[in-house]
C-alpha cells in the first residue's frame, strides 16, 4: 500500500507543490495588507492552475496504468504497430497533455484506446469548453463570447474557433427530438388542449446564403445609397426562418364582455402553458418545420384524447400547411385566427373615420371587437363598408377599411370566437411571438451582423433548446453520440480497454433511455 501511495505522489506532486505554496502565501504576513479582491483574482488564477495540475497528474497516471493489448479497427485490421504518443487537450482549468498508447500499421489510421475510455473530442478543446462556448454563444455574440471565456476560465479560444464550437455542439439538435418521439410515451398529465402555432421571421444573411430567388433579387437590385440601406432594400438581405411552438394548457373560459373589459374581473385566474417547446429554423422549409410540430403534438398525445387548436396569424401558407397535415395524419384540427391582428386591422380602419388621438376611435374599436367575440365577425365587415359607402369616401380613403373587411370575410371559419371562449381555448399568438422575439430578433438582429446559414442555424438551434428546458438532456445525448461516432465505431467489437460496453456502431440509431435518466 505504502508503494502505491508513493507512487500516486509521483502523479499528483506538481499539485501539492503548488497546494502548500498557496497556503503558505495566505499564512504570511504579506497578505495581510491585501484588498479581498486582489486575494479573488490571485486564488483564482492559482485555483485554476491547481485543478489543472491535479487533471494532468491524473491523465498521466492513466497513462502510466495503461496495459498493451491487441487492437483491431472496425475495417477488420489489426494495429500491429505499438507507441506512446500525446496530443493536447484545451479544458477550462488550462492545457494539459494526454500520453496514451497508439496502435497502427502501414496505409491504416491509428487508434488510442485511451482516447475512447476518456471519450476526448477529435478537435483540440475539451467538452467542457464546448460546452461552456455553446452556452455563451446561445446567449451573446461570437465576440462577447471569446471575452467571456478568456475572463472566466483558463482556456483561449478565438473568434473563429468559437464558430466552429457552436455548430459542433448543435449538430444532434434533429437526432436529440427524433430520439424523444421515438420513446413510448402516455398520455401527459397535463391541459386537456395541445396548442400548435407557427410563425416566420427574417434574419440578415450573407448574400450567398440566401434562398436563390432572394438572392437574385439582391443582385439584380442597385442600392440607392453607398453607405446605409433604404427602404425595402433590407428586404433582399433576409432569409425567412420558420418558428414553431407547441404547448399544453387547461381550458379558459371566459365571455366576450371579460376580454373587453377585463379590470371588471379582477380574480381570474389565467392558466400557464404546459411543457412548452418552442424551435426554429433556417434551413428547413416552413413545411417541415410546420409537420415537426404535428409530430411533436402526436408524440404529447398519441391516442388524440386531446384537443388540437393551431394559433395563426393568417398567413396563407400556414393555413394551407396545417389543413393539409391535419388531413394526412387524420386529426380533428381547430385553427383560431389571433384575436391581436384582428384589432390592429381595426385600429387602422378605425383612423378612417375618426382621428388616431380621438376616444371615439377607441370606443369604434371597442364595440366592434365586442360583436368579433360574440362571432359576428361578417356584420362587423358589412357594417363598416356600409358607413364607408354613406359617407362617400373615395377608393384611396377607405383603403384599411376595405382591408379590414376583407381580413374578416376571407378568414370567416376561423374568427369563431364565441365558441372558442366556450370551449376554453386560446385566441392569442403570444407565445409564437414571444419564441419569434427571443429566438431571432434579440439574438439575431444585431446591428451590422450578416449571419452564414450554419452559424445562424447553431445559435438558432441552440437557443431553441435553452428556452424550452431540454439543454441538460440534450448535452448528455450529445455527448453519448460523441463516444458512439468517434469512438465506439472505429473498433471492431467495441473498445478495447472499456468493460461492460456494448458495442454501437456510428449511425442515427439513439443512445440507450438510461442515458436521459
Amino acid at each position: 500500500m505504502q508503494v502505491s501511495t508513493v507512487n500516486e505522489d509521483v502523479f499528483f506532486l506538481e499539485a501539492r507543490e503548488l497546494f502548500e505554496e498557496m497556503v503558505d502565501w495566505l499564512s504570511s504576513e504579506s497578505v495581510c495588507g491585501l484588498e479581498h479582491g486582489e486575494l479573488e483574482n490571485k486564488l483564482f488564477v492559482n485555483g485554476n492552475e491547481l485543478l489543472r495540475r491535479l487533471l494532468q497528474g491524473y491523465l498521466d497516471r492513466r497513462s502510466d496504468d495503461e496495459i498493451e493489448s491487441d487492437c483491431s479497427g472496425s475495417d477488420g485490421a489489426k494495429r500491429t504497430h505499438k507507441r506512446k504518443v500525446s496530443r493536447k487537450l484545451t479544458t477550462i482549468l488550462g492545457t494539459v497533455t494526454v500520453r496514451r498508447m497508439g496502435y497502427g500499421g502501414r496505409k491504416i489510421s491509428s487508434l488510442s484506446p485511451l482516447d475512447a475510455e476518456l471519450n476526448l473530442p477529435t478537435e483540440q478543446y475539451s467538452h467542457g469548453v464546448r460546452q461552456r462556448v455553446a452556452t455563451e454563444v446561445a446567449l451573446n455574440g461570437f465576440n462577447s463570447t471569446v471575452e467571456i471565456i478568456k475572463k472566466t476560465t483558463a482556456a483561449l479560444v478565438p473568434k473563429r474557433q468559437v464558430e466552429e464550437l457552436a455548430q459542433t455542439s448543435s449538430r444532434d439538435f434533429n437526432e436529440f427530438y427524433d430520439y424523444l418521439q421515438a420513446q413510448s410515451k402516455q398520455l401527459e398529465q397535463t391541459g386537456e388542449i395541445i396548442v400548435i402555432s407557427a410563425d416566420g421571421k427574417g434574419v440578415v444573411m450573407r448574400r450567398e446564403d440566401l434562398r436563390p430567388s432572394t438572392q437574385k433579387r439582391a443582385m439584380s437590385g442597385q442600392r440607392k445609397l453607398e453607405k446605409r440601406l433604404s427602404k425595402g432594400e433590407k428586404r433582399n438581405s433576409k432569409r425567412m426562418a420558420t418558428v414553431a411552438a407547441v404547448y399544453s394548457i387547461k381550458p379558459f373560459i371566459r365571455t366576450a364582455q371579460q376580454i373587453i373589459n377585463p379590470k371588471q374581473f379582477p380574480n381570474t385566474l389565467r392558466p400557464r402553458p404546459e411543457g412548452k417547446r418552442v424551435w426554429t429554423s433556417l434551413v428547413k422549409e416552413p413545411e417541415t418545420v410546420i409537420s415537426e410540430a404535428f409530430d411533436e403534438a402526436l408524440h404529447r398525445d398519441p391516442n388524440q384524447q386531446k384537443t388540437l387548436v393551431a394559433l395563426v396569424d393568417g398567413n396563407k401558407t400556414q393555413l394551407r400547411l396545417l389543413q393539409q397535415l391535419a388531413g394526412k395524419h387524420n386529426i380533428k384540427l381547430t385553427i383560431v385566427l389571433d384575436i391581436i391582428h384582428v384589432i390592429e386591422y381595426l385600429w387602422k380602419a378605425a383612423f378612417v373615420f375618426h382621428s388616431p388621438s380621438n376616444q371615439q376611435a377607441q370606443d369604434w374599436v371597442s364595440e366592434r371587437l365586442l360583436r368579433i367575440l360574440s362571432g359576428q365577425s361578417s356584420l362587423v365587415a358589412a357594417g363598416m363598408r356600409r358607413t364607408a359607402t354613406l359617407r362617400e369616401l373615395k377608393p384611396e380613403q377607405r383603403l384599411s377599411v376595405d382591408k379590414c373587411a376583407n381580413y374578416l370575410l376571407n378568414n370567416g371559419a376561423f374568427l369563431k370566437y364565441d365558441d372558442y371562449l366556450a370551449a376554453g381555448f386560446p385566441i392569442a399568438t403570444g407565445v409564437i411571438e414571444a419564441a419569434c422575439r427571443y429566438l431571432i430578433k434579440d439574438r439575431m438582429d444585431i446591428t451590422g451582423a450578416r449571419w452564414s446559414l450554419e452559424g445562424a442555424e447553431a445559435v438558432l438551434r441552440l437557443r431553441s433548446l435553452y428556452v424550452s428546458g431540454d439543454w441538460n438532456d440534450y448535452w448528455r445525448f450529445h455527448l453519448q453520440l460523441e463516444r458512439q461516432c468517434h469512438h465506439q465505431a472505429v473498433y471492431l467489437g467495441g473498445i478495447p480497454l472499456l468493460k461492460g460496453v456494448t458495442q454501437a456502431l456510428c449511425s442515427t440509431t439513439p443512445p440507450p433511455t438510461a442515458m436521459l435518466v
